[in-house]
């Protein structure tokens, strides 16, 4: 079975190397990734934009529009990316930025980072994004749920707050990266209504392999997702992802494989990303 990761980080952010350094244990470098894909069949990473200008500095007010990823100075061709928002740095010149780096075919949808920045997704300092995702087909990624900061406000990134866009905006695709967990049953409510609402199962959990199967394996741990997951009812509107480097890539498609009926593993682990980036699909069929 072919893979799409549509969920992965390639930014120099020092809470990244924290993790991948003293939790997950993997090698958080272009040829790191690139190995964890082909040993387990992944043959597409989607990475969201991400970008900050000091240690430490995320969510970075300083950070341009749009954000990349600058762990590298080229991509290989088994990454694409989501072009990063600053909503702190989106005037007239921003617009045109995304505009132009749009028309390159390795940037396949825009990512809004909710909770980092305190403003919810229905703000109209985001009108711009979502007009030039309308113009160009592609999907608006939006963070949800808990922040990988504590400085993030967590009010920003409930998912419930991305319903009004999504009925608001009718002609683009949305993707809820996430879940909106801890909000998942929320989450699976948007998901379930709105047809252009779709929903990523990235960043579930982080730590290496022994730490990802002491979770997955939890009676508990996991219930709410489960019955979120049961009670939307549309698997084929999910999404795999990582959220590299916070977990191996091995690990974390266990974690999905036990998570999603396996007659629903094509549509989850690949088929779906194709509808919701159609941008890719003419890099991997």
């Amino acid at each position: 079975m072919k893979i799409i990761d549509a969920h992965m980080h390639l930014s120099h952010i020092e809470e990244f190397k924290r993790t991948a350094a003293e939790k997950s244990f993997v090698d958080y470098s272009v040829a790191g990734l690139l190995q964890e894909y082909a040993e387990n069949g992944v043959v597409l990473g989607i990475g969201m934009g991400l970008t900050e200008t000091q240690p430490d500095g995320f969510p970075d007010v300083e950070a341009l529009t749009p954000m990349g990823l600058d762990l590298t100075d080229e991509l290989p061709p088994q990454f694409v990316y989501c072009l990063g928002i600053n909503p702190f740095k989106l005037d007239e010149a921003a617009v045109a930025r995304l505009e132009a780096d749009l028309q390159k075919p390795n940037v396949v949808g825009l990512k809004i980072y909710l909770g980092y920045y305190p403003f919810y997704a229905y703000d109209s300092v985001y009108d711009p994004v979502y007009a030039l995702a309308a113009k160009y087909q592609v999907p608006v990624v939006f963070h949800t749920g808990d922040t990988y900061s504590e400085r993030g406000l967590l009010k920003y990134s409930h998912p419930l707050t991305l319903d009004e866009v999504a009925v608001k905006h009718r002609d683009v695709n949305f993707m809820m990266a996430h879940f909106g967990d801890p909000w998942v049953l929320d989450g699976a409510e948007v998901v379930y209504k709105n047809r252009n609402m779709f929903a990523d199962l990235s960043g579930l959990m982080v730590g290496d392999a022994a730490n990802c199967k002491r979770l997955a394996e939890s009676p508990l741990f996991f219930s709410h997702l489960r019955h979120a997951i049961t009670y939307c009812d549309h698997y084929d509107k999910f999404l795999f992802g990582t959220d590299w480097p916070l977990a191996p890539v091995k690990s974390y498609i266990q974690f999905v494989q036990d998570l999603i009926p396996a007659e629903y593993h094509e549509d989850v682990f690949y088929k779906t990303a194709l509808k919701v980036f159609p941008k890719i699909k003419p890099l991997v069929e």
